[in-house]
């Protein structure tokens, strides 16, 4: 065969030999880019939750009224013209500042009266024992037995008289103290109710203004009957907290301590009312406030905590489902103590640093294998609204 015929056909083959092994390589490399593919798409999209240990606090949650610890009703004692007002609508008053001014020149003028009235009959008793003493010194020589009773009776009347002239001048006392009307109690006062230069009565029903005792101030809120016995039973051990928070459930507001458990259950509604205080040293709570209630009845120690949305339930059971090292599922039934607060306490079934399914659940079954984010394995449990009704029951979640 001619060297050129040779040429062109090792050329020839070599082209071959070439293009049959690309055509290899690529046909390999499409296969397992499919294969990669059928496996992408047998993972199932879900997110996860670390189970944790730690403590758990369980609350009884409602809704209350924010109230004055005290509230007063200034009024005046004394009839009489208002000839000064200490203070502003809106202030903040100490116990003992001074409030209104009557003016006590007719009251001075009775205590001096009084007073005169006693001198006069102080006098009067001196000259008549002076009396006593000389007719029972002459004794019956120079009067009679009669004159000398008599005259000790007069010293007794008029002993009597001097003890009512000092009544009356304590009473004038007092009364002239009434024409200073100061404030009997530490806190806010309201609108005025008198101006200055108006006569006020002792009789009026409206009074001079209100003071509303704020520091502390008290929150009324109600509970279940059916927790009436852990309620007392808890409070053995010390004051319960409460924690008031807005309406809303955003801001907390204050915390204080459980002072009061009402002496009777409100048939009518099934409840108790009880009575918080709080220090309220930023003023933030006000009376009439509406506000929402949280009463911390225990703490759960050293307990497992998944969020409650990967409890689920099923026909005669709860379970979770809990992805394991190489991302596969696994149904696990589960014990749950207590649902609050968007998290749930777990007596059995999961166990410290477990991932559980948080959402994604309704293609789930065990065995399958799931698709996580990045970092899934770090996510912890979050926290959701409030779970527990009004009522105290814990609610579980519908399967998604």
């Amino acid at each position: 065969m001619p060297k050129s015929r040779i040429k062109k056909f090792v050329w020839f083959a070599f082209l071959a030999a070439v293009a049959g092994g690309g055509i290899l390589a690529y046909r390999t490399y499409e296969s397992g880019q499919e294969k990669s593919t059928a496996r992408h798409e047998n993972k199932i999209p879900a997110t996860v939750a670390v189970a944790e240990r730690k403590d758990f606090p369980i609350y009884l949650e409602s809704l209350g009224d924010v109230q004055a610890w005290n509230t007063v009703t200034v009024r005046s004692r004394v009839d009489g013209e208002i000839i000064k007002i200490a203070f502003d609508e809106g202030q903040f008053v100490k116990q003992g500042d001074l409030l209104i001014q009557i003016d006590p020149r007719p009251f001075q003028a009775a205590l001096d009266q009084a007073t005169a009235k006693k001198a006069q009959d102080e006098a009067n008793l001196a000259n008549m024992k002076r009396d006593l003493q000389r007719f029972e010194k002459a004794g019956t020589l120079a009067t009679t037995q009669q004159q000398i009773d008599t005259q000790r009776s007069l010293v007794a009347q008029q002993e009597a008289l001097t003890r009512a002239d000092a009544g009356v001048i304590d009473n004038a006392r007092v009364q002239l103290g009434y024409t200073t009307i100061r404030a009997p109690l530490s806190g806010r006062i309201g609108f005025r109710l008198v101006d200055q230069g108006n006569i006020i009565h002792a009789g009026d029903t409206g009074g001079v203004a209100t003071i509303a005792e704020i520091q502390p101030i008290a929150v009324i809120f109600t509970e279940p009957e059916e927790e009436l016995p852990r309620i007392l039973d808890e409070l053995k051990g010390g004051p319960l907290q409460v924690t008031a928070s807005t309406s809303d459930g955003k801001r907390i507001l204050g915390k204080g301590e459980l002072s009061l458990v009402n002496n009777h259950v409100d048939m009518t509604t099934g409840s108790i009312k009880l009575k918080a205080k709080f220090a309220n040293e930023d003023k933030i709570l006000w009376p009439g406030l509406s506000v929402s209630t949280r009463l911390l009845i225990t703490t759960l120690k050293n307990v497992v905590v998944i969020p409650d949305a990967a409890v689920q339930r099923g026909p005669g059971k709860l379970f979770a489902y809990v992805v394991d090292a190489g991302d596969k599922i696994e149904q696990r039934d589960l014990k749950v103590a207590q649902i609050q607060g968007g998290q749930a306490v777990i007596e059995s079934g999961v166990k410290p640093g477990e991932r559980v399914v948080t959402s994604g659940y309704y293609r789930l079954a065990p065995g399958s294998i799931v698709d996580l984010p990045k970092g899934a394995e770090k996510e912890q449990p979050k926290k959701h609204g409030p779970t527990t009704a009004l009522d105290g029951k814990s609610h579980l979640p519908e399967v998604e």
